[in-house]
């Protein structure tokens, strides 16, 4: 007898006949074949032409993205990328969400099945329920490491990083982490600076790379707080005899034009929108001392990343009481000062919880 079987979905799958007598068979021993374990049964039946072991879950939020991203770079296996997007029920609390793919959209939901991963990271409470299904359908056998709180069901998941400023969770599952992981690796920082350090050859050294974001949901950043920002990064600059490496992004809004007209030091702008390339991490690689706005935390984590001098602007008004709670971690770590302070911002260790996800990562899987 000779079975021809054929690719879908880069899968070595069963032909229609064996796939259709199996399940007469199981049906007529009782044996569930519902849709619940459709997945699951093709799972012992298929084979794959390429062995996974690492699946990592990237939705459209890109501070989830950075995240697990940044975790798979600092583990240095081979991963699958699954990216994912999301349907109507994506909005529905974790809670009240059977353990399944129903808050993807169709798409996405045909490229969660198996063969399953001996691993899965994601990051987010939209991530943790399909993770949570990836690993009902393997019968377990996935593992799951999930970063931030995943919004509920927390026995599921094997290793949880949870950030130091977020509220605590008490469970032997848990590692507590300063921040959010992030691709800025050594390597990756040593990568950019030798191809941005000869693009910045005209300004006066030292360098002081300025990191601006902005507006969130409730907190606005105004004109009055950019040109605060630009004559204090200014004033540092200009005392230093060096010059600024400024960039904004997105959320600097209306208060872009405030920031580079208050700006009176030697510069290199590139603003949100630009067309030329985009130089945040030439910027982060070359900077001999980083001023950084507080309202982002993945921000002030990637400005922490080369071990340089790093200073915060951080008015009351901008940021909400989970950047301050998280700022204050950042100053009892001496990893910042605040830019209006007297004290010296000091030199640190570079900070990136992505290594100590990836080494638990290591260890959980015995690898």
């Amino acid at each position: 007898m000779h079975l021809i079987f054929h690719m879908h979905n880069n899968q070595v799958c069963p032909p229609p006949k064996l796939t259709s007598f199996c399940l007469h068979l199981f049906s007529a021993n009782n044996i569930d074949v519902s849709a619940n374990n459709i997945d699951h049964f093709h799972s012992l039946i298929s084979m794959t032409d390429e062995k996974q072991h690492i699946w990592v879950l990237a939705d459209d939020r890109a501070g989830n993205r950075s995240q697990v991203r940044g975790v798979a770079t600092c583990l240095g296996l081979p991963v699958k990328i699954k990216e994912l997007a999301y349907g109507p029920l994506a909005v529905v609390p974790n809670v009240l969400l059977p353990t399944s793919r129903i808050s993807l959209d169709s798409s996405s939901r045909e490229k969660i099945i198996a063969p399953w991963p001996d691993l899965v990271i994601a990051a987010g409470r939209r991530t943790a329920a399909i993770a949570r299904y990836i690993k009902r359908s393997s019968g377990g056998s996935t593992r799951l490491i999930q970063i931030m709180n995943p919004g509920g069901a927390l026995e599921h998941f094997d290793l949880l990083c949870i950030p130091t400023h977020d509220p605590i969770i008490n469970d032997k599952n848990v590692m507590p982490i300063i921040g959010s992981p992030h691709e800025f690796t050594p390597d990756a920082l040593a990568d950019a600076r030798s191809v941005w350090m000869p693009k910045f050859a005209d300004l006066p050294t030292p360098y002081f790379a300025l990191m601006v974001g902005g507006s969130t949901r409730r907190q606005t950043f105004t004109p009055s707080m950019a040109r605060e920002l630009a004559s204090r990064a200014s004033a540092r600059a200009n005392a230093a005899g060096g010059s600024l490496l400024v960039t904004t992004s997105r959320r600097t809004g209306t208060a872009t034009s405030a920031l580079i007209e208050s700006i009176h030091a030697p510069s290199r702008i590139f603003q949100w929108g630009d067309v030329t390339e985009n130089p945040y991490a030439g910027f982060l690689a070359c900077a001999d001392q980083i001023i950084v706005t507080g309202d982002s935390i993945s921000m002030c984590t990637e400005a922490c990343a080369s071990g340089v001098p790093v200073h915060l602007f951080a008015p009351p008004e901008l940021v909400s009481a989970k950047h301050k709670r998280f700022h204050q971690i950042l100053r009892d770590n001496g990893y910042i000062a605040d830019i209006e302070s007297k004290i010296e911002a000091p030199l640190h260790p570079p900070l990136n919880p992505a290594n100590e996800i990836a080494a638990a990562a290591r260890s959980l899987m015995d690898w």
